[in-house]
Parts: C-alpha cells; sequence; structure tokens
C-alpha cells in the first residue's frame, strides 16, 4: 500500500513543485516523504533532519526500487540519488531513463553530456529503456551501449545528422552502434541521414522499428529492413530521398510510410500479415498479399497517382483515398477491390492520366451502392460526390432498391453547378439508405457571381429544415 502511494504522489503536482523549488535536493526530498509517509504511522517519522535519514533507509529494498522504476527523467533520477545511502545503493535497479533536449545546455567545467550519460547509465544494473534527446556523439553512443546494450529493449534516439553531410562517411556511424543493443524489441531514430547500409548483423527481436524525418538512398533502407526480418510495425515519416522501394516483411502487421520529394517514387511491399497499412507520397503502388488487411489509407498530395495493385481486400473494413490527381483507372480498381468495406473517405480532386486535370466521369448511384452492400460510412469530398450526380445516375432506380448498412454520411459541396442533381442525390440518400442516423453537408467556399450559389444553399437549408433530425450543416 505504501509503494502505491509513492507512487501517486511522484505524479502528482506537489512533487513537481518540491522537485521545482529552491531547496537542495535532500531538503526538498525530507519535505515530500516526511508528507509521504506521515499516513503510515509504523513508519514513526520525526521531523528532525537525521531522524529522516535513518527512516529512509528503514524502507523495504522492494518498496525504494519499486518507486524507481516509476521515475524515467534523469534529472529526477539524479536527485534520488540524494535521498539516502539505501536510494543511492538502489541506482542499479533503474529500468528506464529519458535525457530531454535541453537537460545539459548550462554545463560547466568541461562536462560533456557524453560522460555524464555514460555515468549515469553503466551505473545501471539491468537498463530496459533508452531515451536520448539531448546531442551527443558516435563515441558517447558506443560508450552507453557496450554497458547496457545486452540489456536494452527500448532505444529511442534523437540523431540530428540530416544537414551534417560528413556524417555519411564515419566508420563507424551513429546507426551501426546501434548493433551493440542486439536485444532491442523497439527502436526510434529522429533526423537520420542514411546514404549507406548501417552495418547491422541481425536483430532478431526487434518488432518496433520508427523514423522520423530522414534522407535515404534506397538501397540503404533496403538493406537496413533485411536485418530487421521480424518486424510487426513500421512507421516512416517524413523520408525523402527514395525513388524506388522494394520491402518484404513476412510478419509485419502495421506499417505507416510517409514519403516526401518532387520526383516520383514507386512502393512494392510484401507483407502477407498486414492490417494496417498507410502510405503517402507514392506513384506507383504494388502490395499483392493483402489477405488481412484492414485498414487501408493511400494519398499523394505533391504528386499524380499513376497505379495501384492489390491483391484481394476480402477483409478491408476502411478505406481512405486523398490526393489532388489519381488516374482514374486506379480509382476504379481501389474501388472494384474494395466490395466489403465499411468506411470509405474519398478527397480526389481531379483524374486524368498526365498533365491534364479532368473530373470523374459519370458514377451510378444505385451500381455505385450494390457494389458496396457493407458500407457504414461514407465521406465525400473533391469530386466523387459531383460525379454521383450526373443526370442519368437516378434514373432507373428499382422500387426494390435499398442502401442496406449505410449510417452516417459526409458530404463536402462546393459549387451550385447541376444543383438540382446534386438535390436529387442528397434526397435519394435519406429516402434509399434505411438505416442513416447522420448526413453533414460540409458548405465549403462556395462562390457564384450568380445568385445560383443563394438559390442552391437555401435548397439545402430547406432540405435540413425538412430532416432536422438526421442532418446538419457546416
Amino acid at each position: 500500500m505504501a509503494a502505491l502511494y509513492f507512487l501517486s504522489f511522484f505524479s502528482s503536482s506537489k512533487f513537481k513543485i518540491f522537485s521545482k523549488s529552491k531547496f537542495s535536493p535532500i531538503c526538498s526530498f525530507h519535505y515530500i516523504f516526511v508528507d509521504l509517509i506521515t499516513p503510515f504511522p509504523n513508519f514513526h517519522i520525526q521531523f528532525g533532519f537525521p531522524n529522516f535519514l535513518c527512516e529512509m533507509d528503514s524502507l523495504p529494498n522492494a518498496v525504494v526500487q519499486y518507486i524507481l522504476s516509476t521515475i524515467n527523467n534523469a534529472k529526477d533520477i539524479a536527485s534520488c540519488n540524494c535521498v539516502s545511502k539505501k536510494w543511492k545503493d538502489s541506482m542499479p535497479y533503474v529500468k528506464s531513463v529519458h535525457f530531454p533536449r535541453s537537460i545539459f545546455d548550462k554545463l560547466k567545467n568541461d562536462q560533456t553530456s557524453d560522460c555524464i550519460v555514460t555515468q549515469m547509465v553503466s551505473s545501471i544494473f539491468q537498463l530496459e529503456d533508452l531515451v536520448v534527446y539531448c546531442p551527443f556523439t558516435r563515441a558517447g553512443l558506443a560508450s552507453w551501449l557496450l554497458s547496457v546494450g545486452h540489456s536494452l529493449k527500448n532505444l529511442e534516439l534523437r540523431i540530428d545528422n540530416l544537414a551534417d553531410q560528413n556524417t555519411a562517411n564515419e566508420n563507424p556511424s551513429k546507426l551501426d552502434c546501434i548493433q551493440g543493443a542486439r536485444n532491442l524489441e523497439s527502436l526510434r531514430l529522429w533526423g537520420v541521414l542514411m546514404v549507406n547500409a548501417p552495418k547491422w548483423d541481425a536483430f532478431q527481436k526487434l518488432q518496433n522499428l520508427e523514423i522520423i524525418a530522414a534522407k535515404m538512398e534506397d538501397s540503404a533502407l533496403i538493406e537496413a529492413l533485411k536485418a530487421i526480418p521480424n518486424l510487426t510495425r513500421l512507421v516512416l515519416i517524413g523520408c525523402e530521398g527514395l525513388r524506388s522501394v522494394w520491402i518484404e516483411l513476412l510478419h509485419l502487421e502495421y506499417c505507416k510510410l510517409d514519403f516526401r520529394g518532387s520526383g516520383s517514387c514507386s512502393l512494392t511491399l510484401t507483407a502477407p500479415k498486414v492490417e494496417y497499412l498507410e502510405l503517402q507520397g507514392f506513384n506507383w503502388i504494388r502490395v499483392r498479399e493483402t489477405n488481412c488487411l484492414k485498414n487501408l489509407s493511400l494519398a499523394n498530395n505533391d504528386g499524380r497517382v499513376y497505379m495501384v495493385d492489390f491483391g484481394k481486400l476480402m477483409a478491408l473494413e476502411s478505406l481512405s483515398i486523398r490526393g489532388v490527381q489519381w488516374c482514374w483507372d486506379a480509382i476504379d480498381k481501389m474501388l472494384q477491390l474494395a466490395s466489403e468495406v465499411k468506411h470509405l473517405y474519398m478527397k480526389v480532386e481531379f483524374t486524368g492520366d498526365f498533365e491534364a486535370l479532368l473530373p470523374f466521369p459519370e458514377i451510378n448511384f444505385v451500381d455505385f451502392f450494390k457494389s458496396h452492400p457493407k458500407l457504414k460510412t461514407f465521406n465525400i469530398h473533391g469530386a466523387m460526390f459531383p460525379a454521383l450526380c450526373q443526370k442519368n445516375s437516378l434514373k432507373n432506380v428499382d422500387s426494390s432498391f435499398v442502401i442496406p448498412c449505410l449510417e452516417e454520411v459526409v458530404i463536402t459541396v462546393r459549387s451550385p453547378l447541376n444543383a438540382e442533381h446534386k438535390m436529387n442525390t442528397l434526397e435519394s440518400l435519406v429516402t434509399f439508405a434505411k438505416k442513416l442516423k447522420k448526413m453533414t453537408i460540409k458548405i465549403l467556399r462556395m462562390k457564384s457571381v450568380h445568385s445560383s450559389a443563394d438559390d442552391f444553399f437555401e435548397e439545402i437549408c430547406r432540405f435540413r429544415y425538412m430532416n432536422q433530425n438526421l442532418i446538419s450543416i457546416e
């Protein structure tokens, strides 16, 4: 019970106030633990400072070690080192240490962050979690991992060498040094320059890899991933310099790839167990084994999507398609493959195979919803809604036609053109979607020199008034 009380206090505002006070670490912890232990009469705390230290040393080892296991900020750990001899002797049992970005901004007397970090981590017996956001050198990283690499499970480093081209030829590099932590289960890197493949043998236990903000060569990334055959989670965000990416990870379940650049980029992914896939920035996409895929998001906000090649999407529940321009063949193929989808989000502005930006061709309203019978939520932003509102879309509606599962629709309207057909489509959604619970109509920058925009808006308001329980306007 005492341990739980200590744990709750360390996360409280009172602890934060004391830890930032003008008192020395020893004095501040004196007052903290007098307040902590007073509710427990068995400790018989006296307010005299020597008695306090004696009482702190009388705490059970398990209680002290449990308290320390809940603290990870390096500054707080250093303060705990001053509480009492027992607390100092328990420092080797700390499991997690985090070094914030600015922790060493005011070093004096030729101190270096490398030396301080090395001194702290080398004093810990079985360190499992190490996060270093403060600046460090390649030699410093090698020294830390030599001490604690055998026990580390989670490692997070802010490398920040994107602007330093000289680091590309370092031997060994900071990335090479990570090989010293062979038992890693999770690795997260910030600001990575990966021109050459890191010299990694194999990380058999590594299941989670995240790289945020990176410049990479295709071959370097491909070789790095070969050394991590058992990855189940891969996140690459804000990566530049890639042109043709081949990834084969047979155990991958979660994948998020966000690639940037003015040129074209293709992806070939082999991941038969992937369930969540989010891709941004690719022009050609090939993912053939997708029997387990449940959530799929495809986007290219800076370029065109020319081709998509997916296997069967029988398990797909959620599909998001976004971008300025997609070739119609790519859109049409995705809509056909996603026949079992339950949640569909579409925000594509134009089609067209080359420079010309073209509107969507006409999409038959009835055929579309018959082809997607499980659709529950439908968010339309861009060219999709006008394509559903063509004059022939609702000409031959069978009296038995229903949209069986649709519950929520979000529609963005930006133009008063073809207002009559658009109103017919809105009314048809309400009429045929028997389970519809909510329709949101978003009016976005609808401008016109004529009165047609005002008339159309009035029609939408009237429609909303007639269906107040279903429709809202934003």
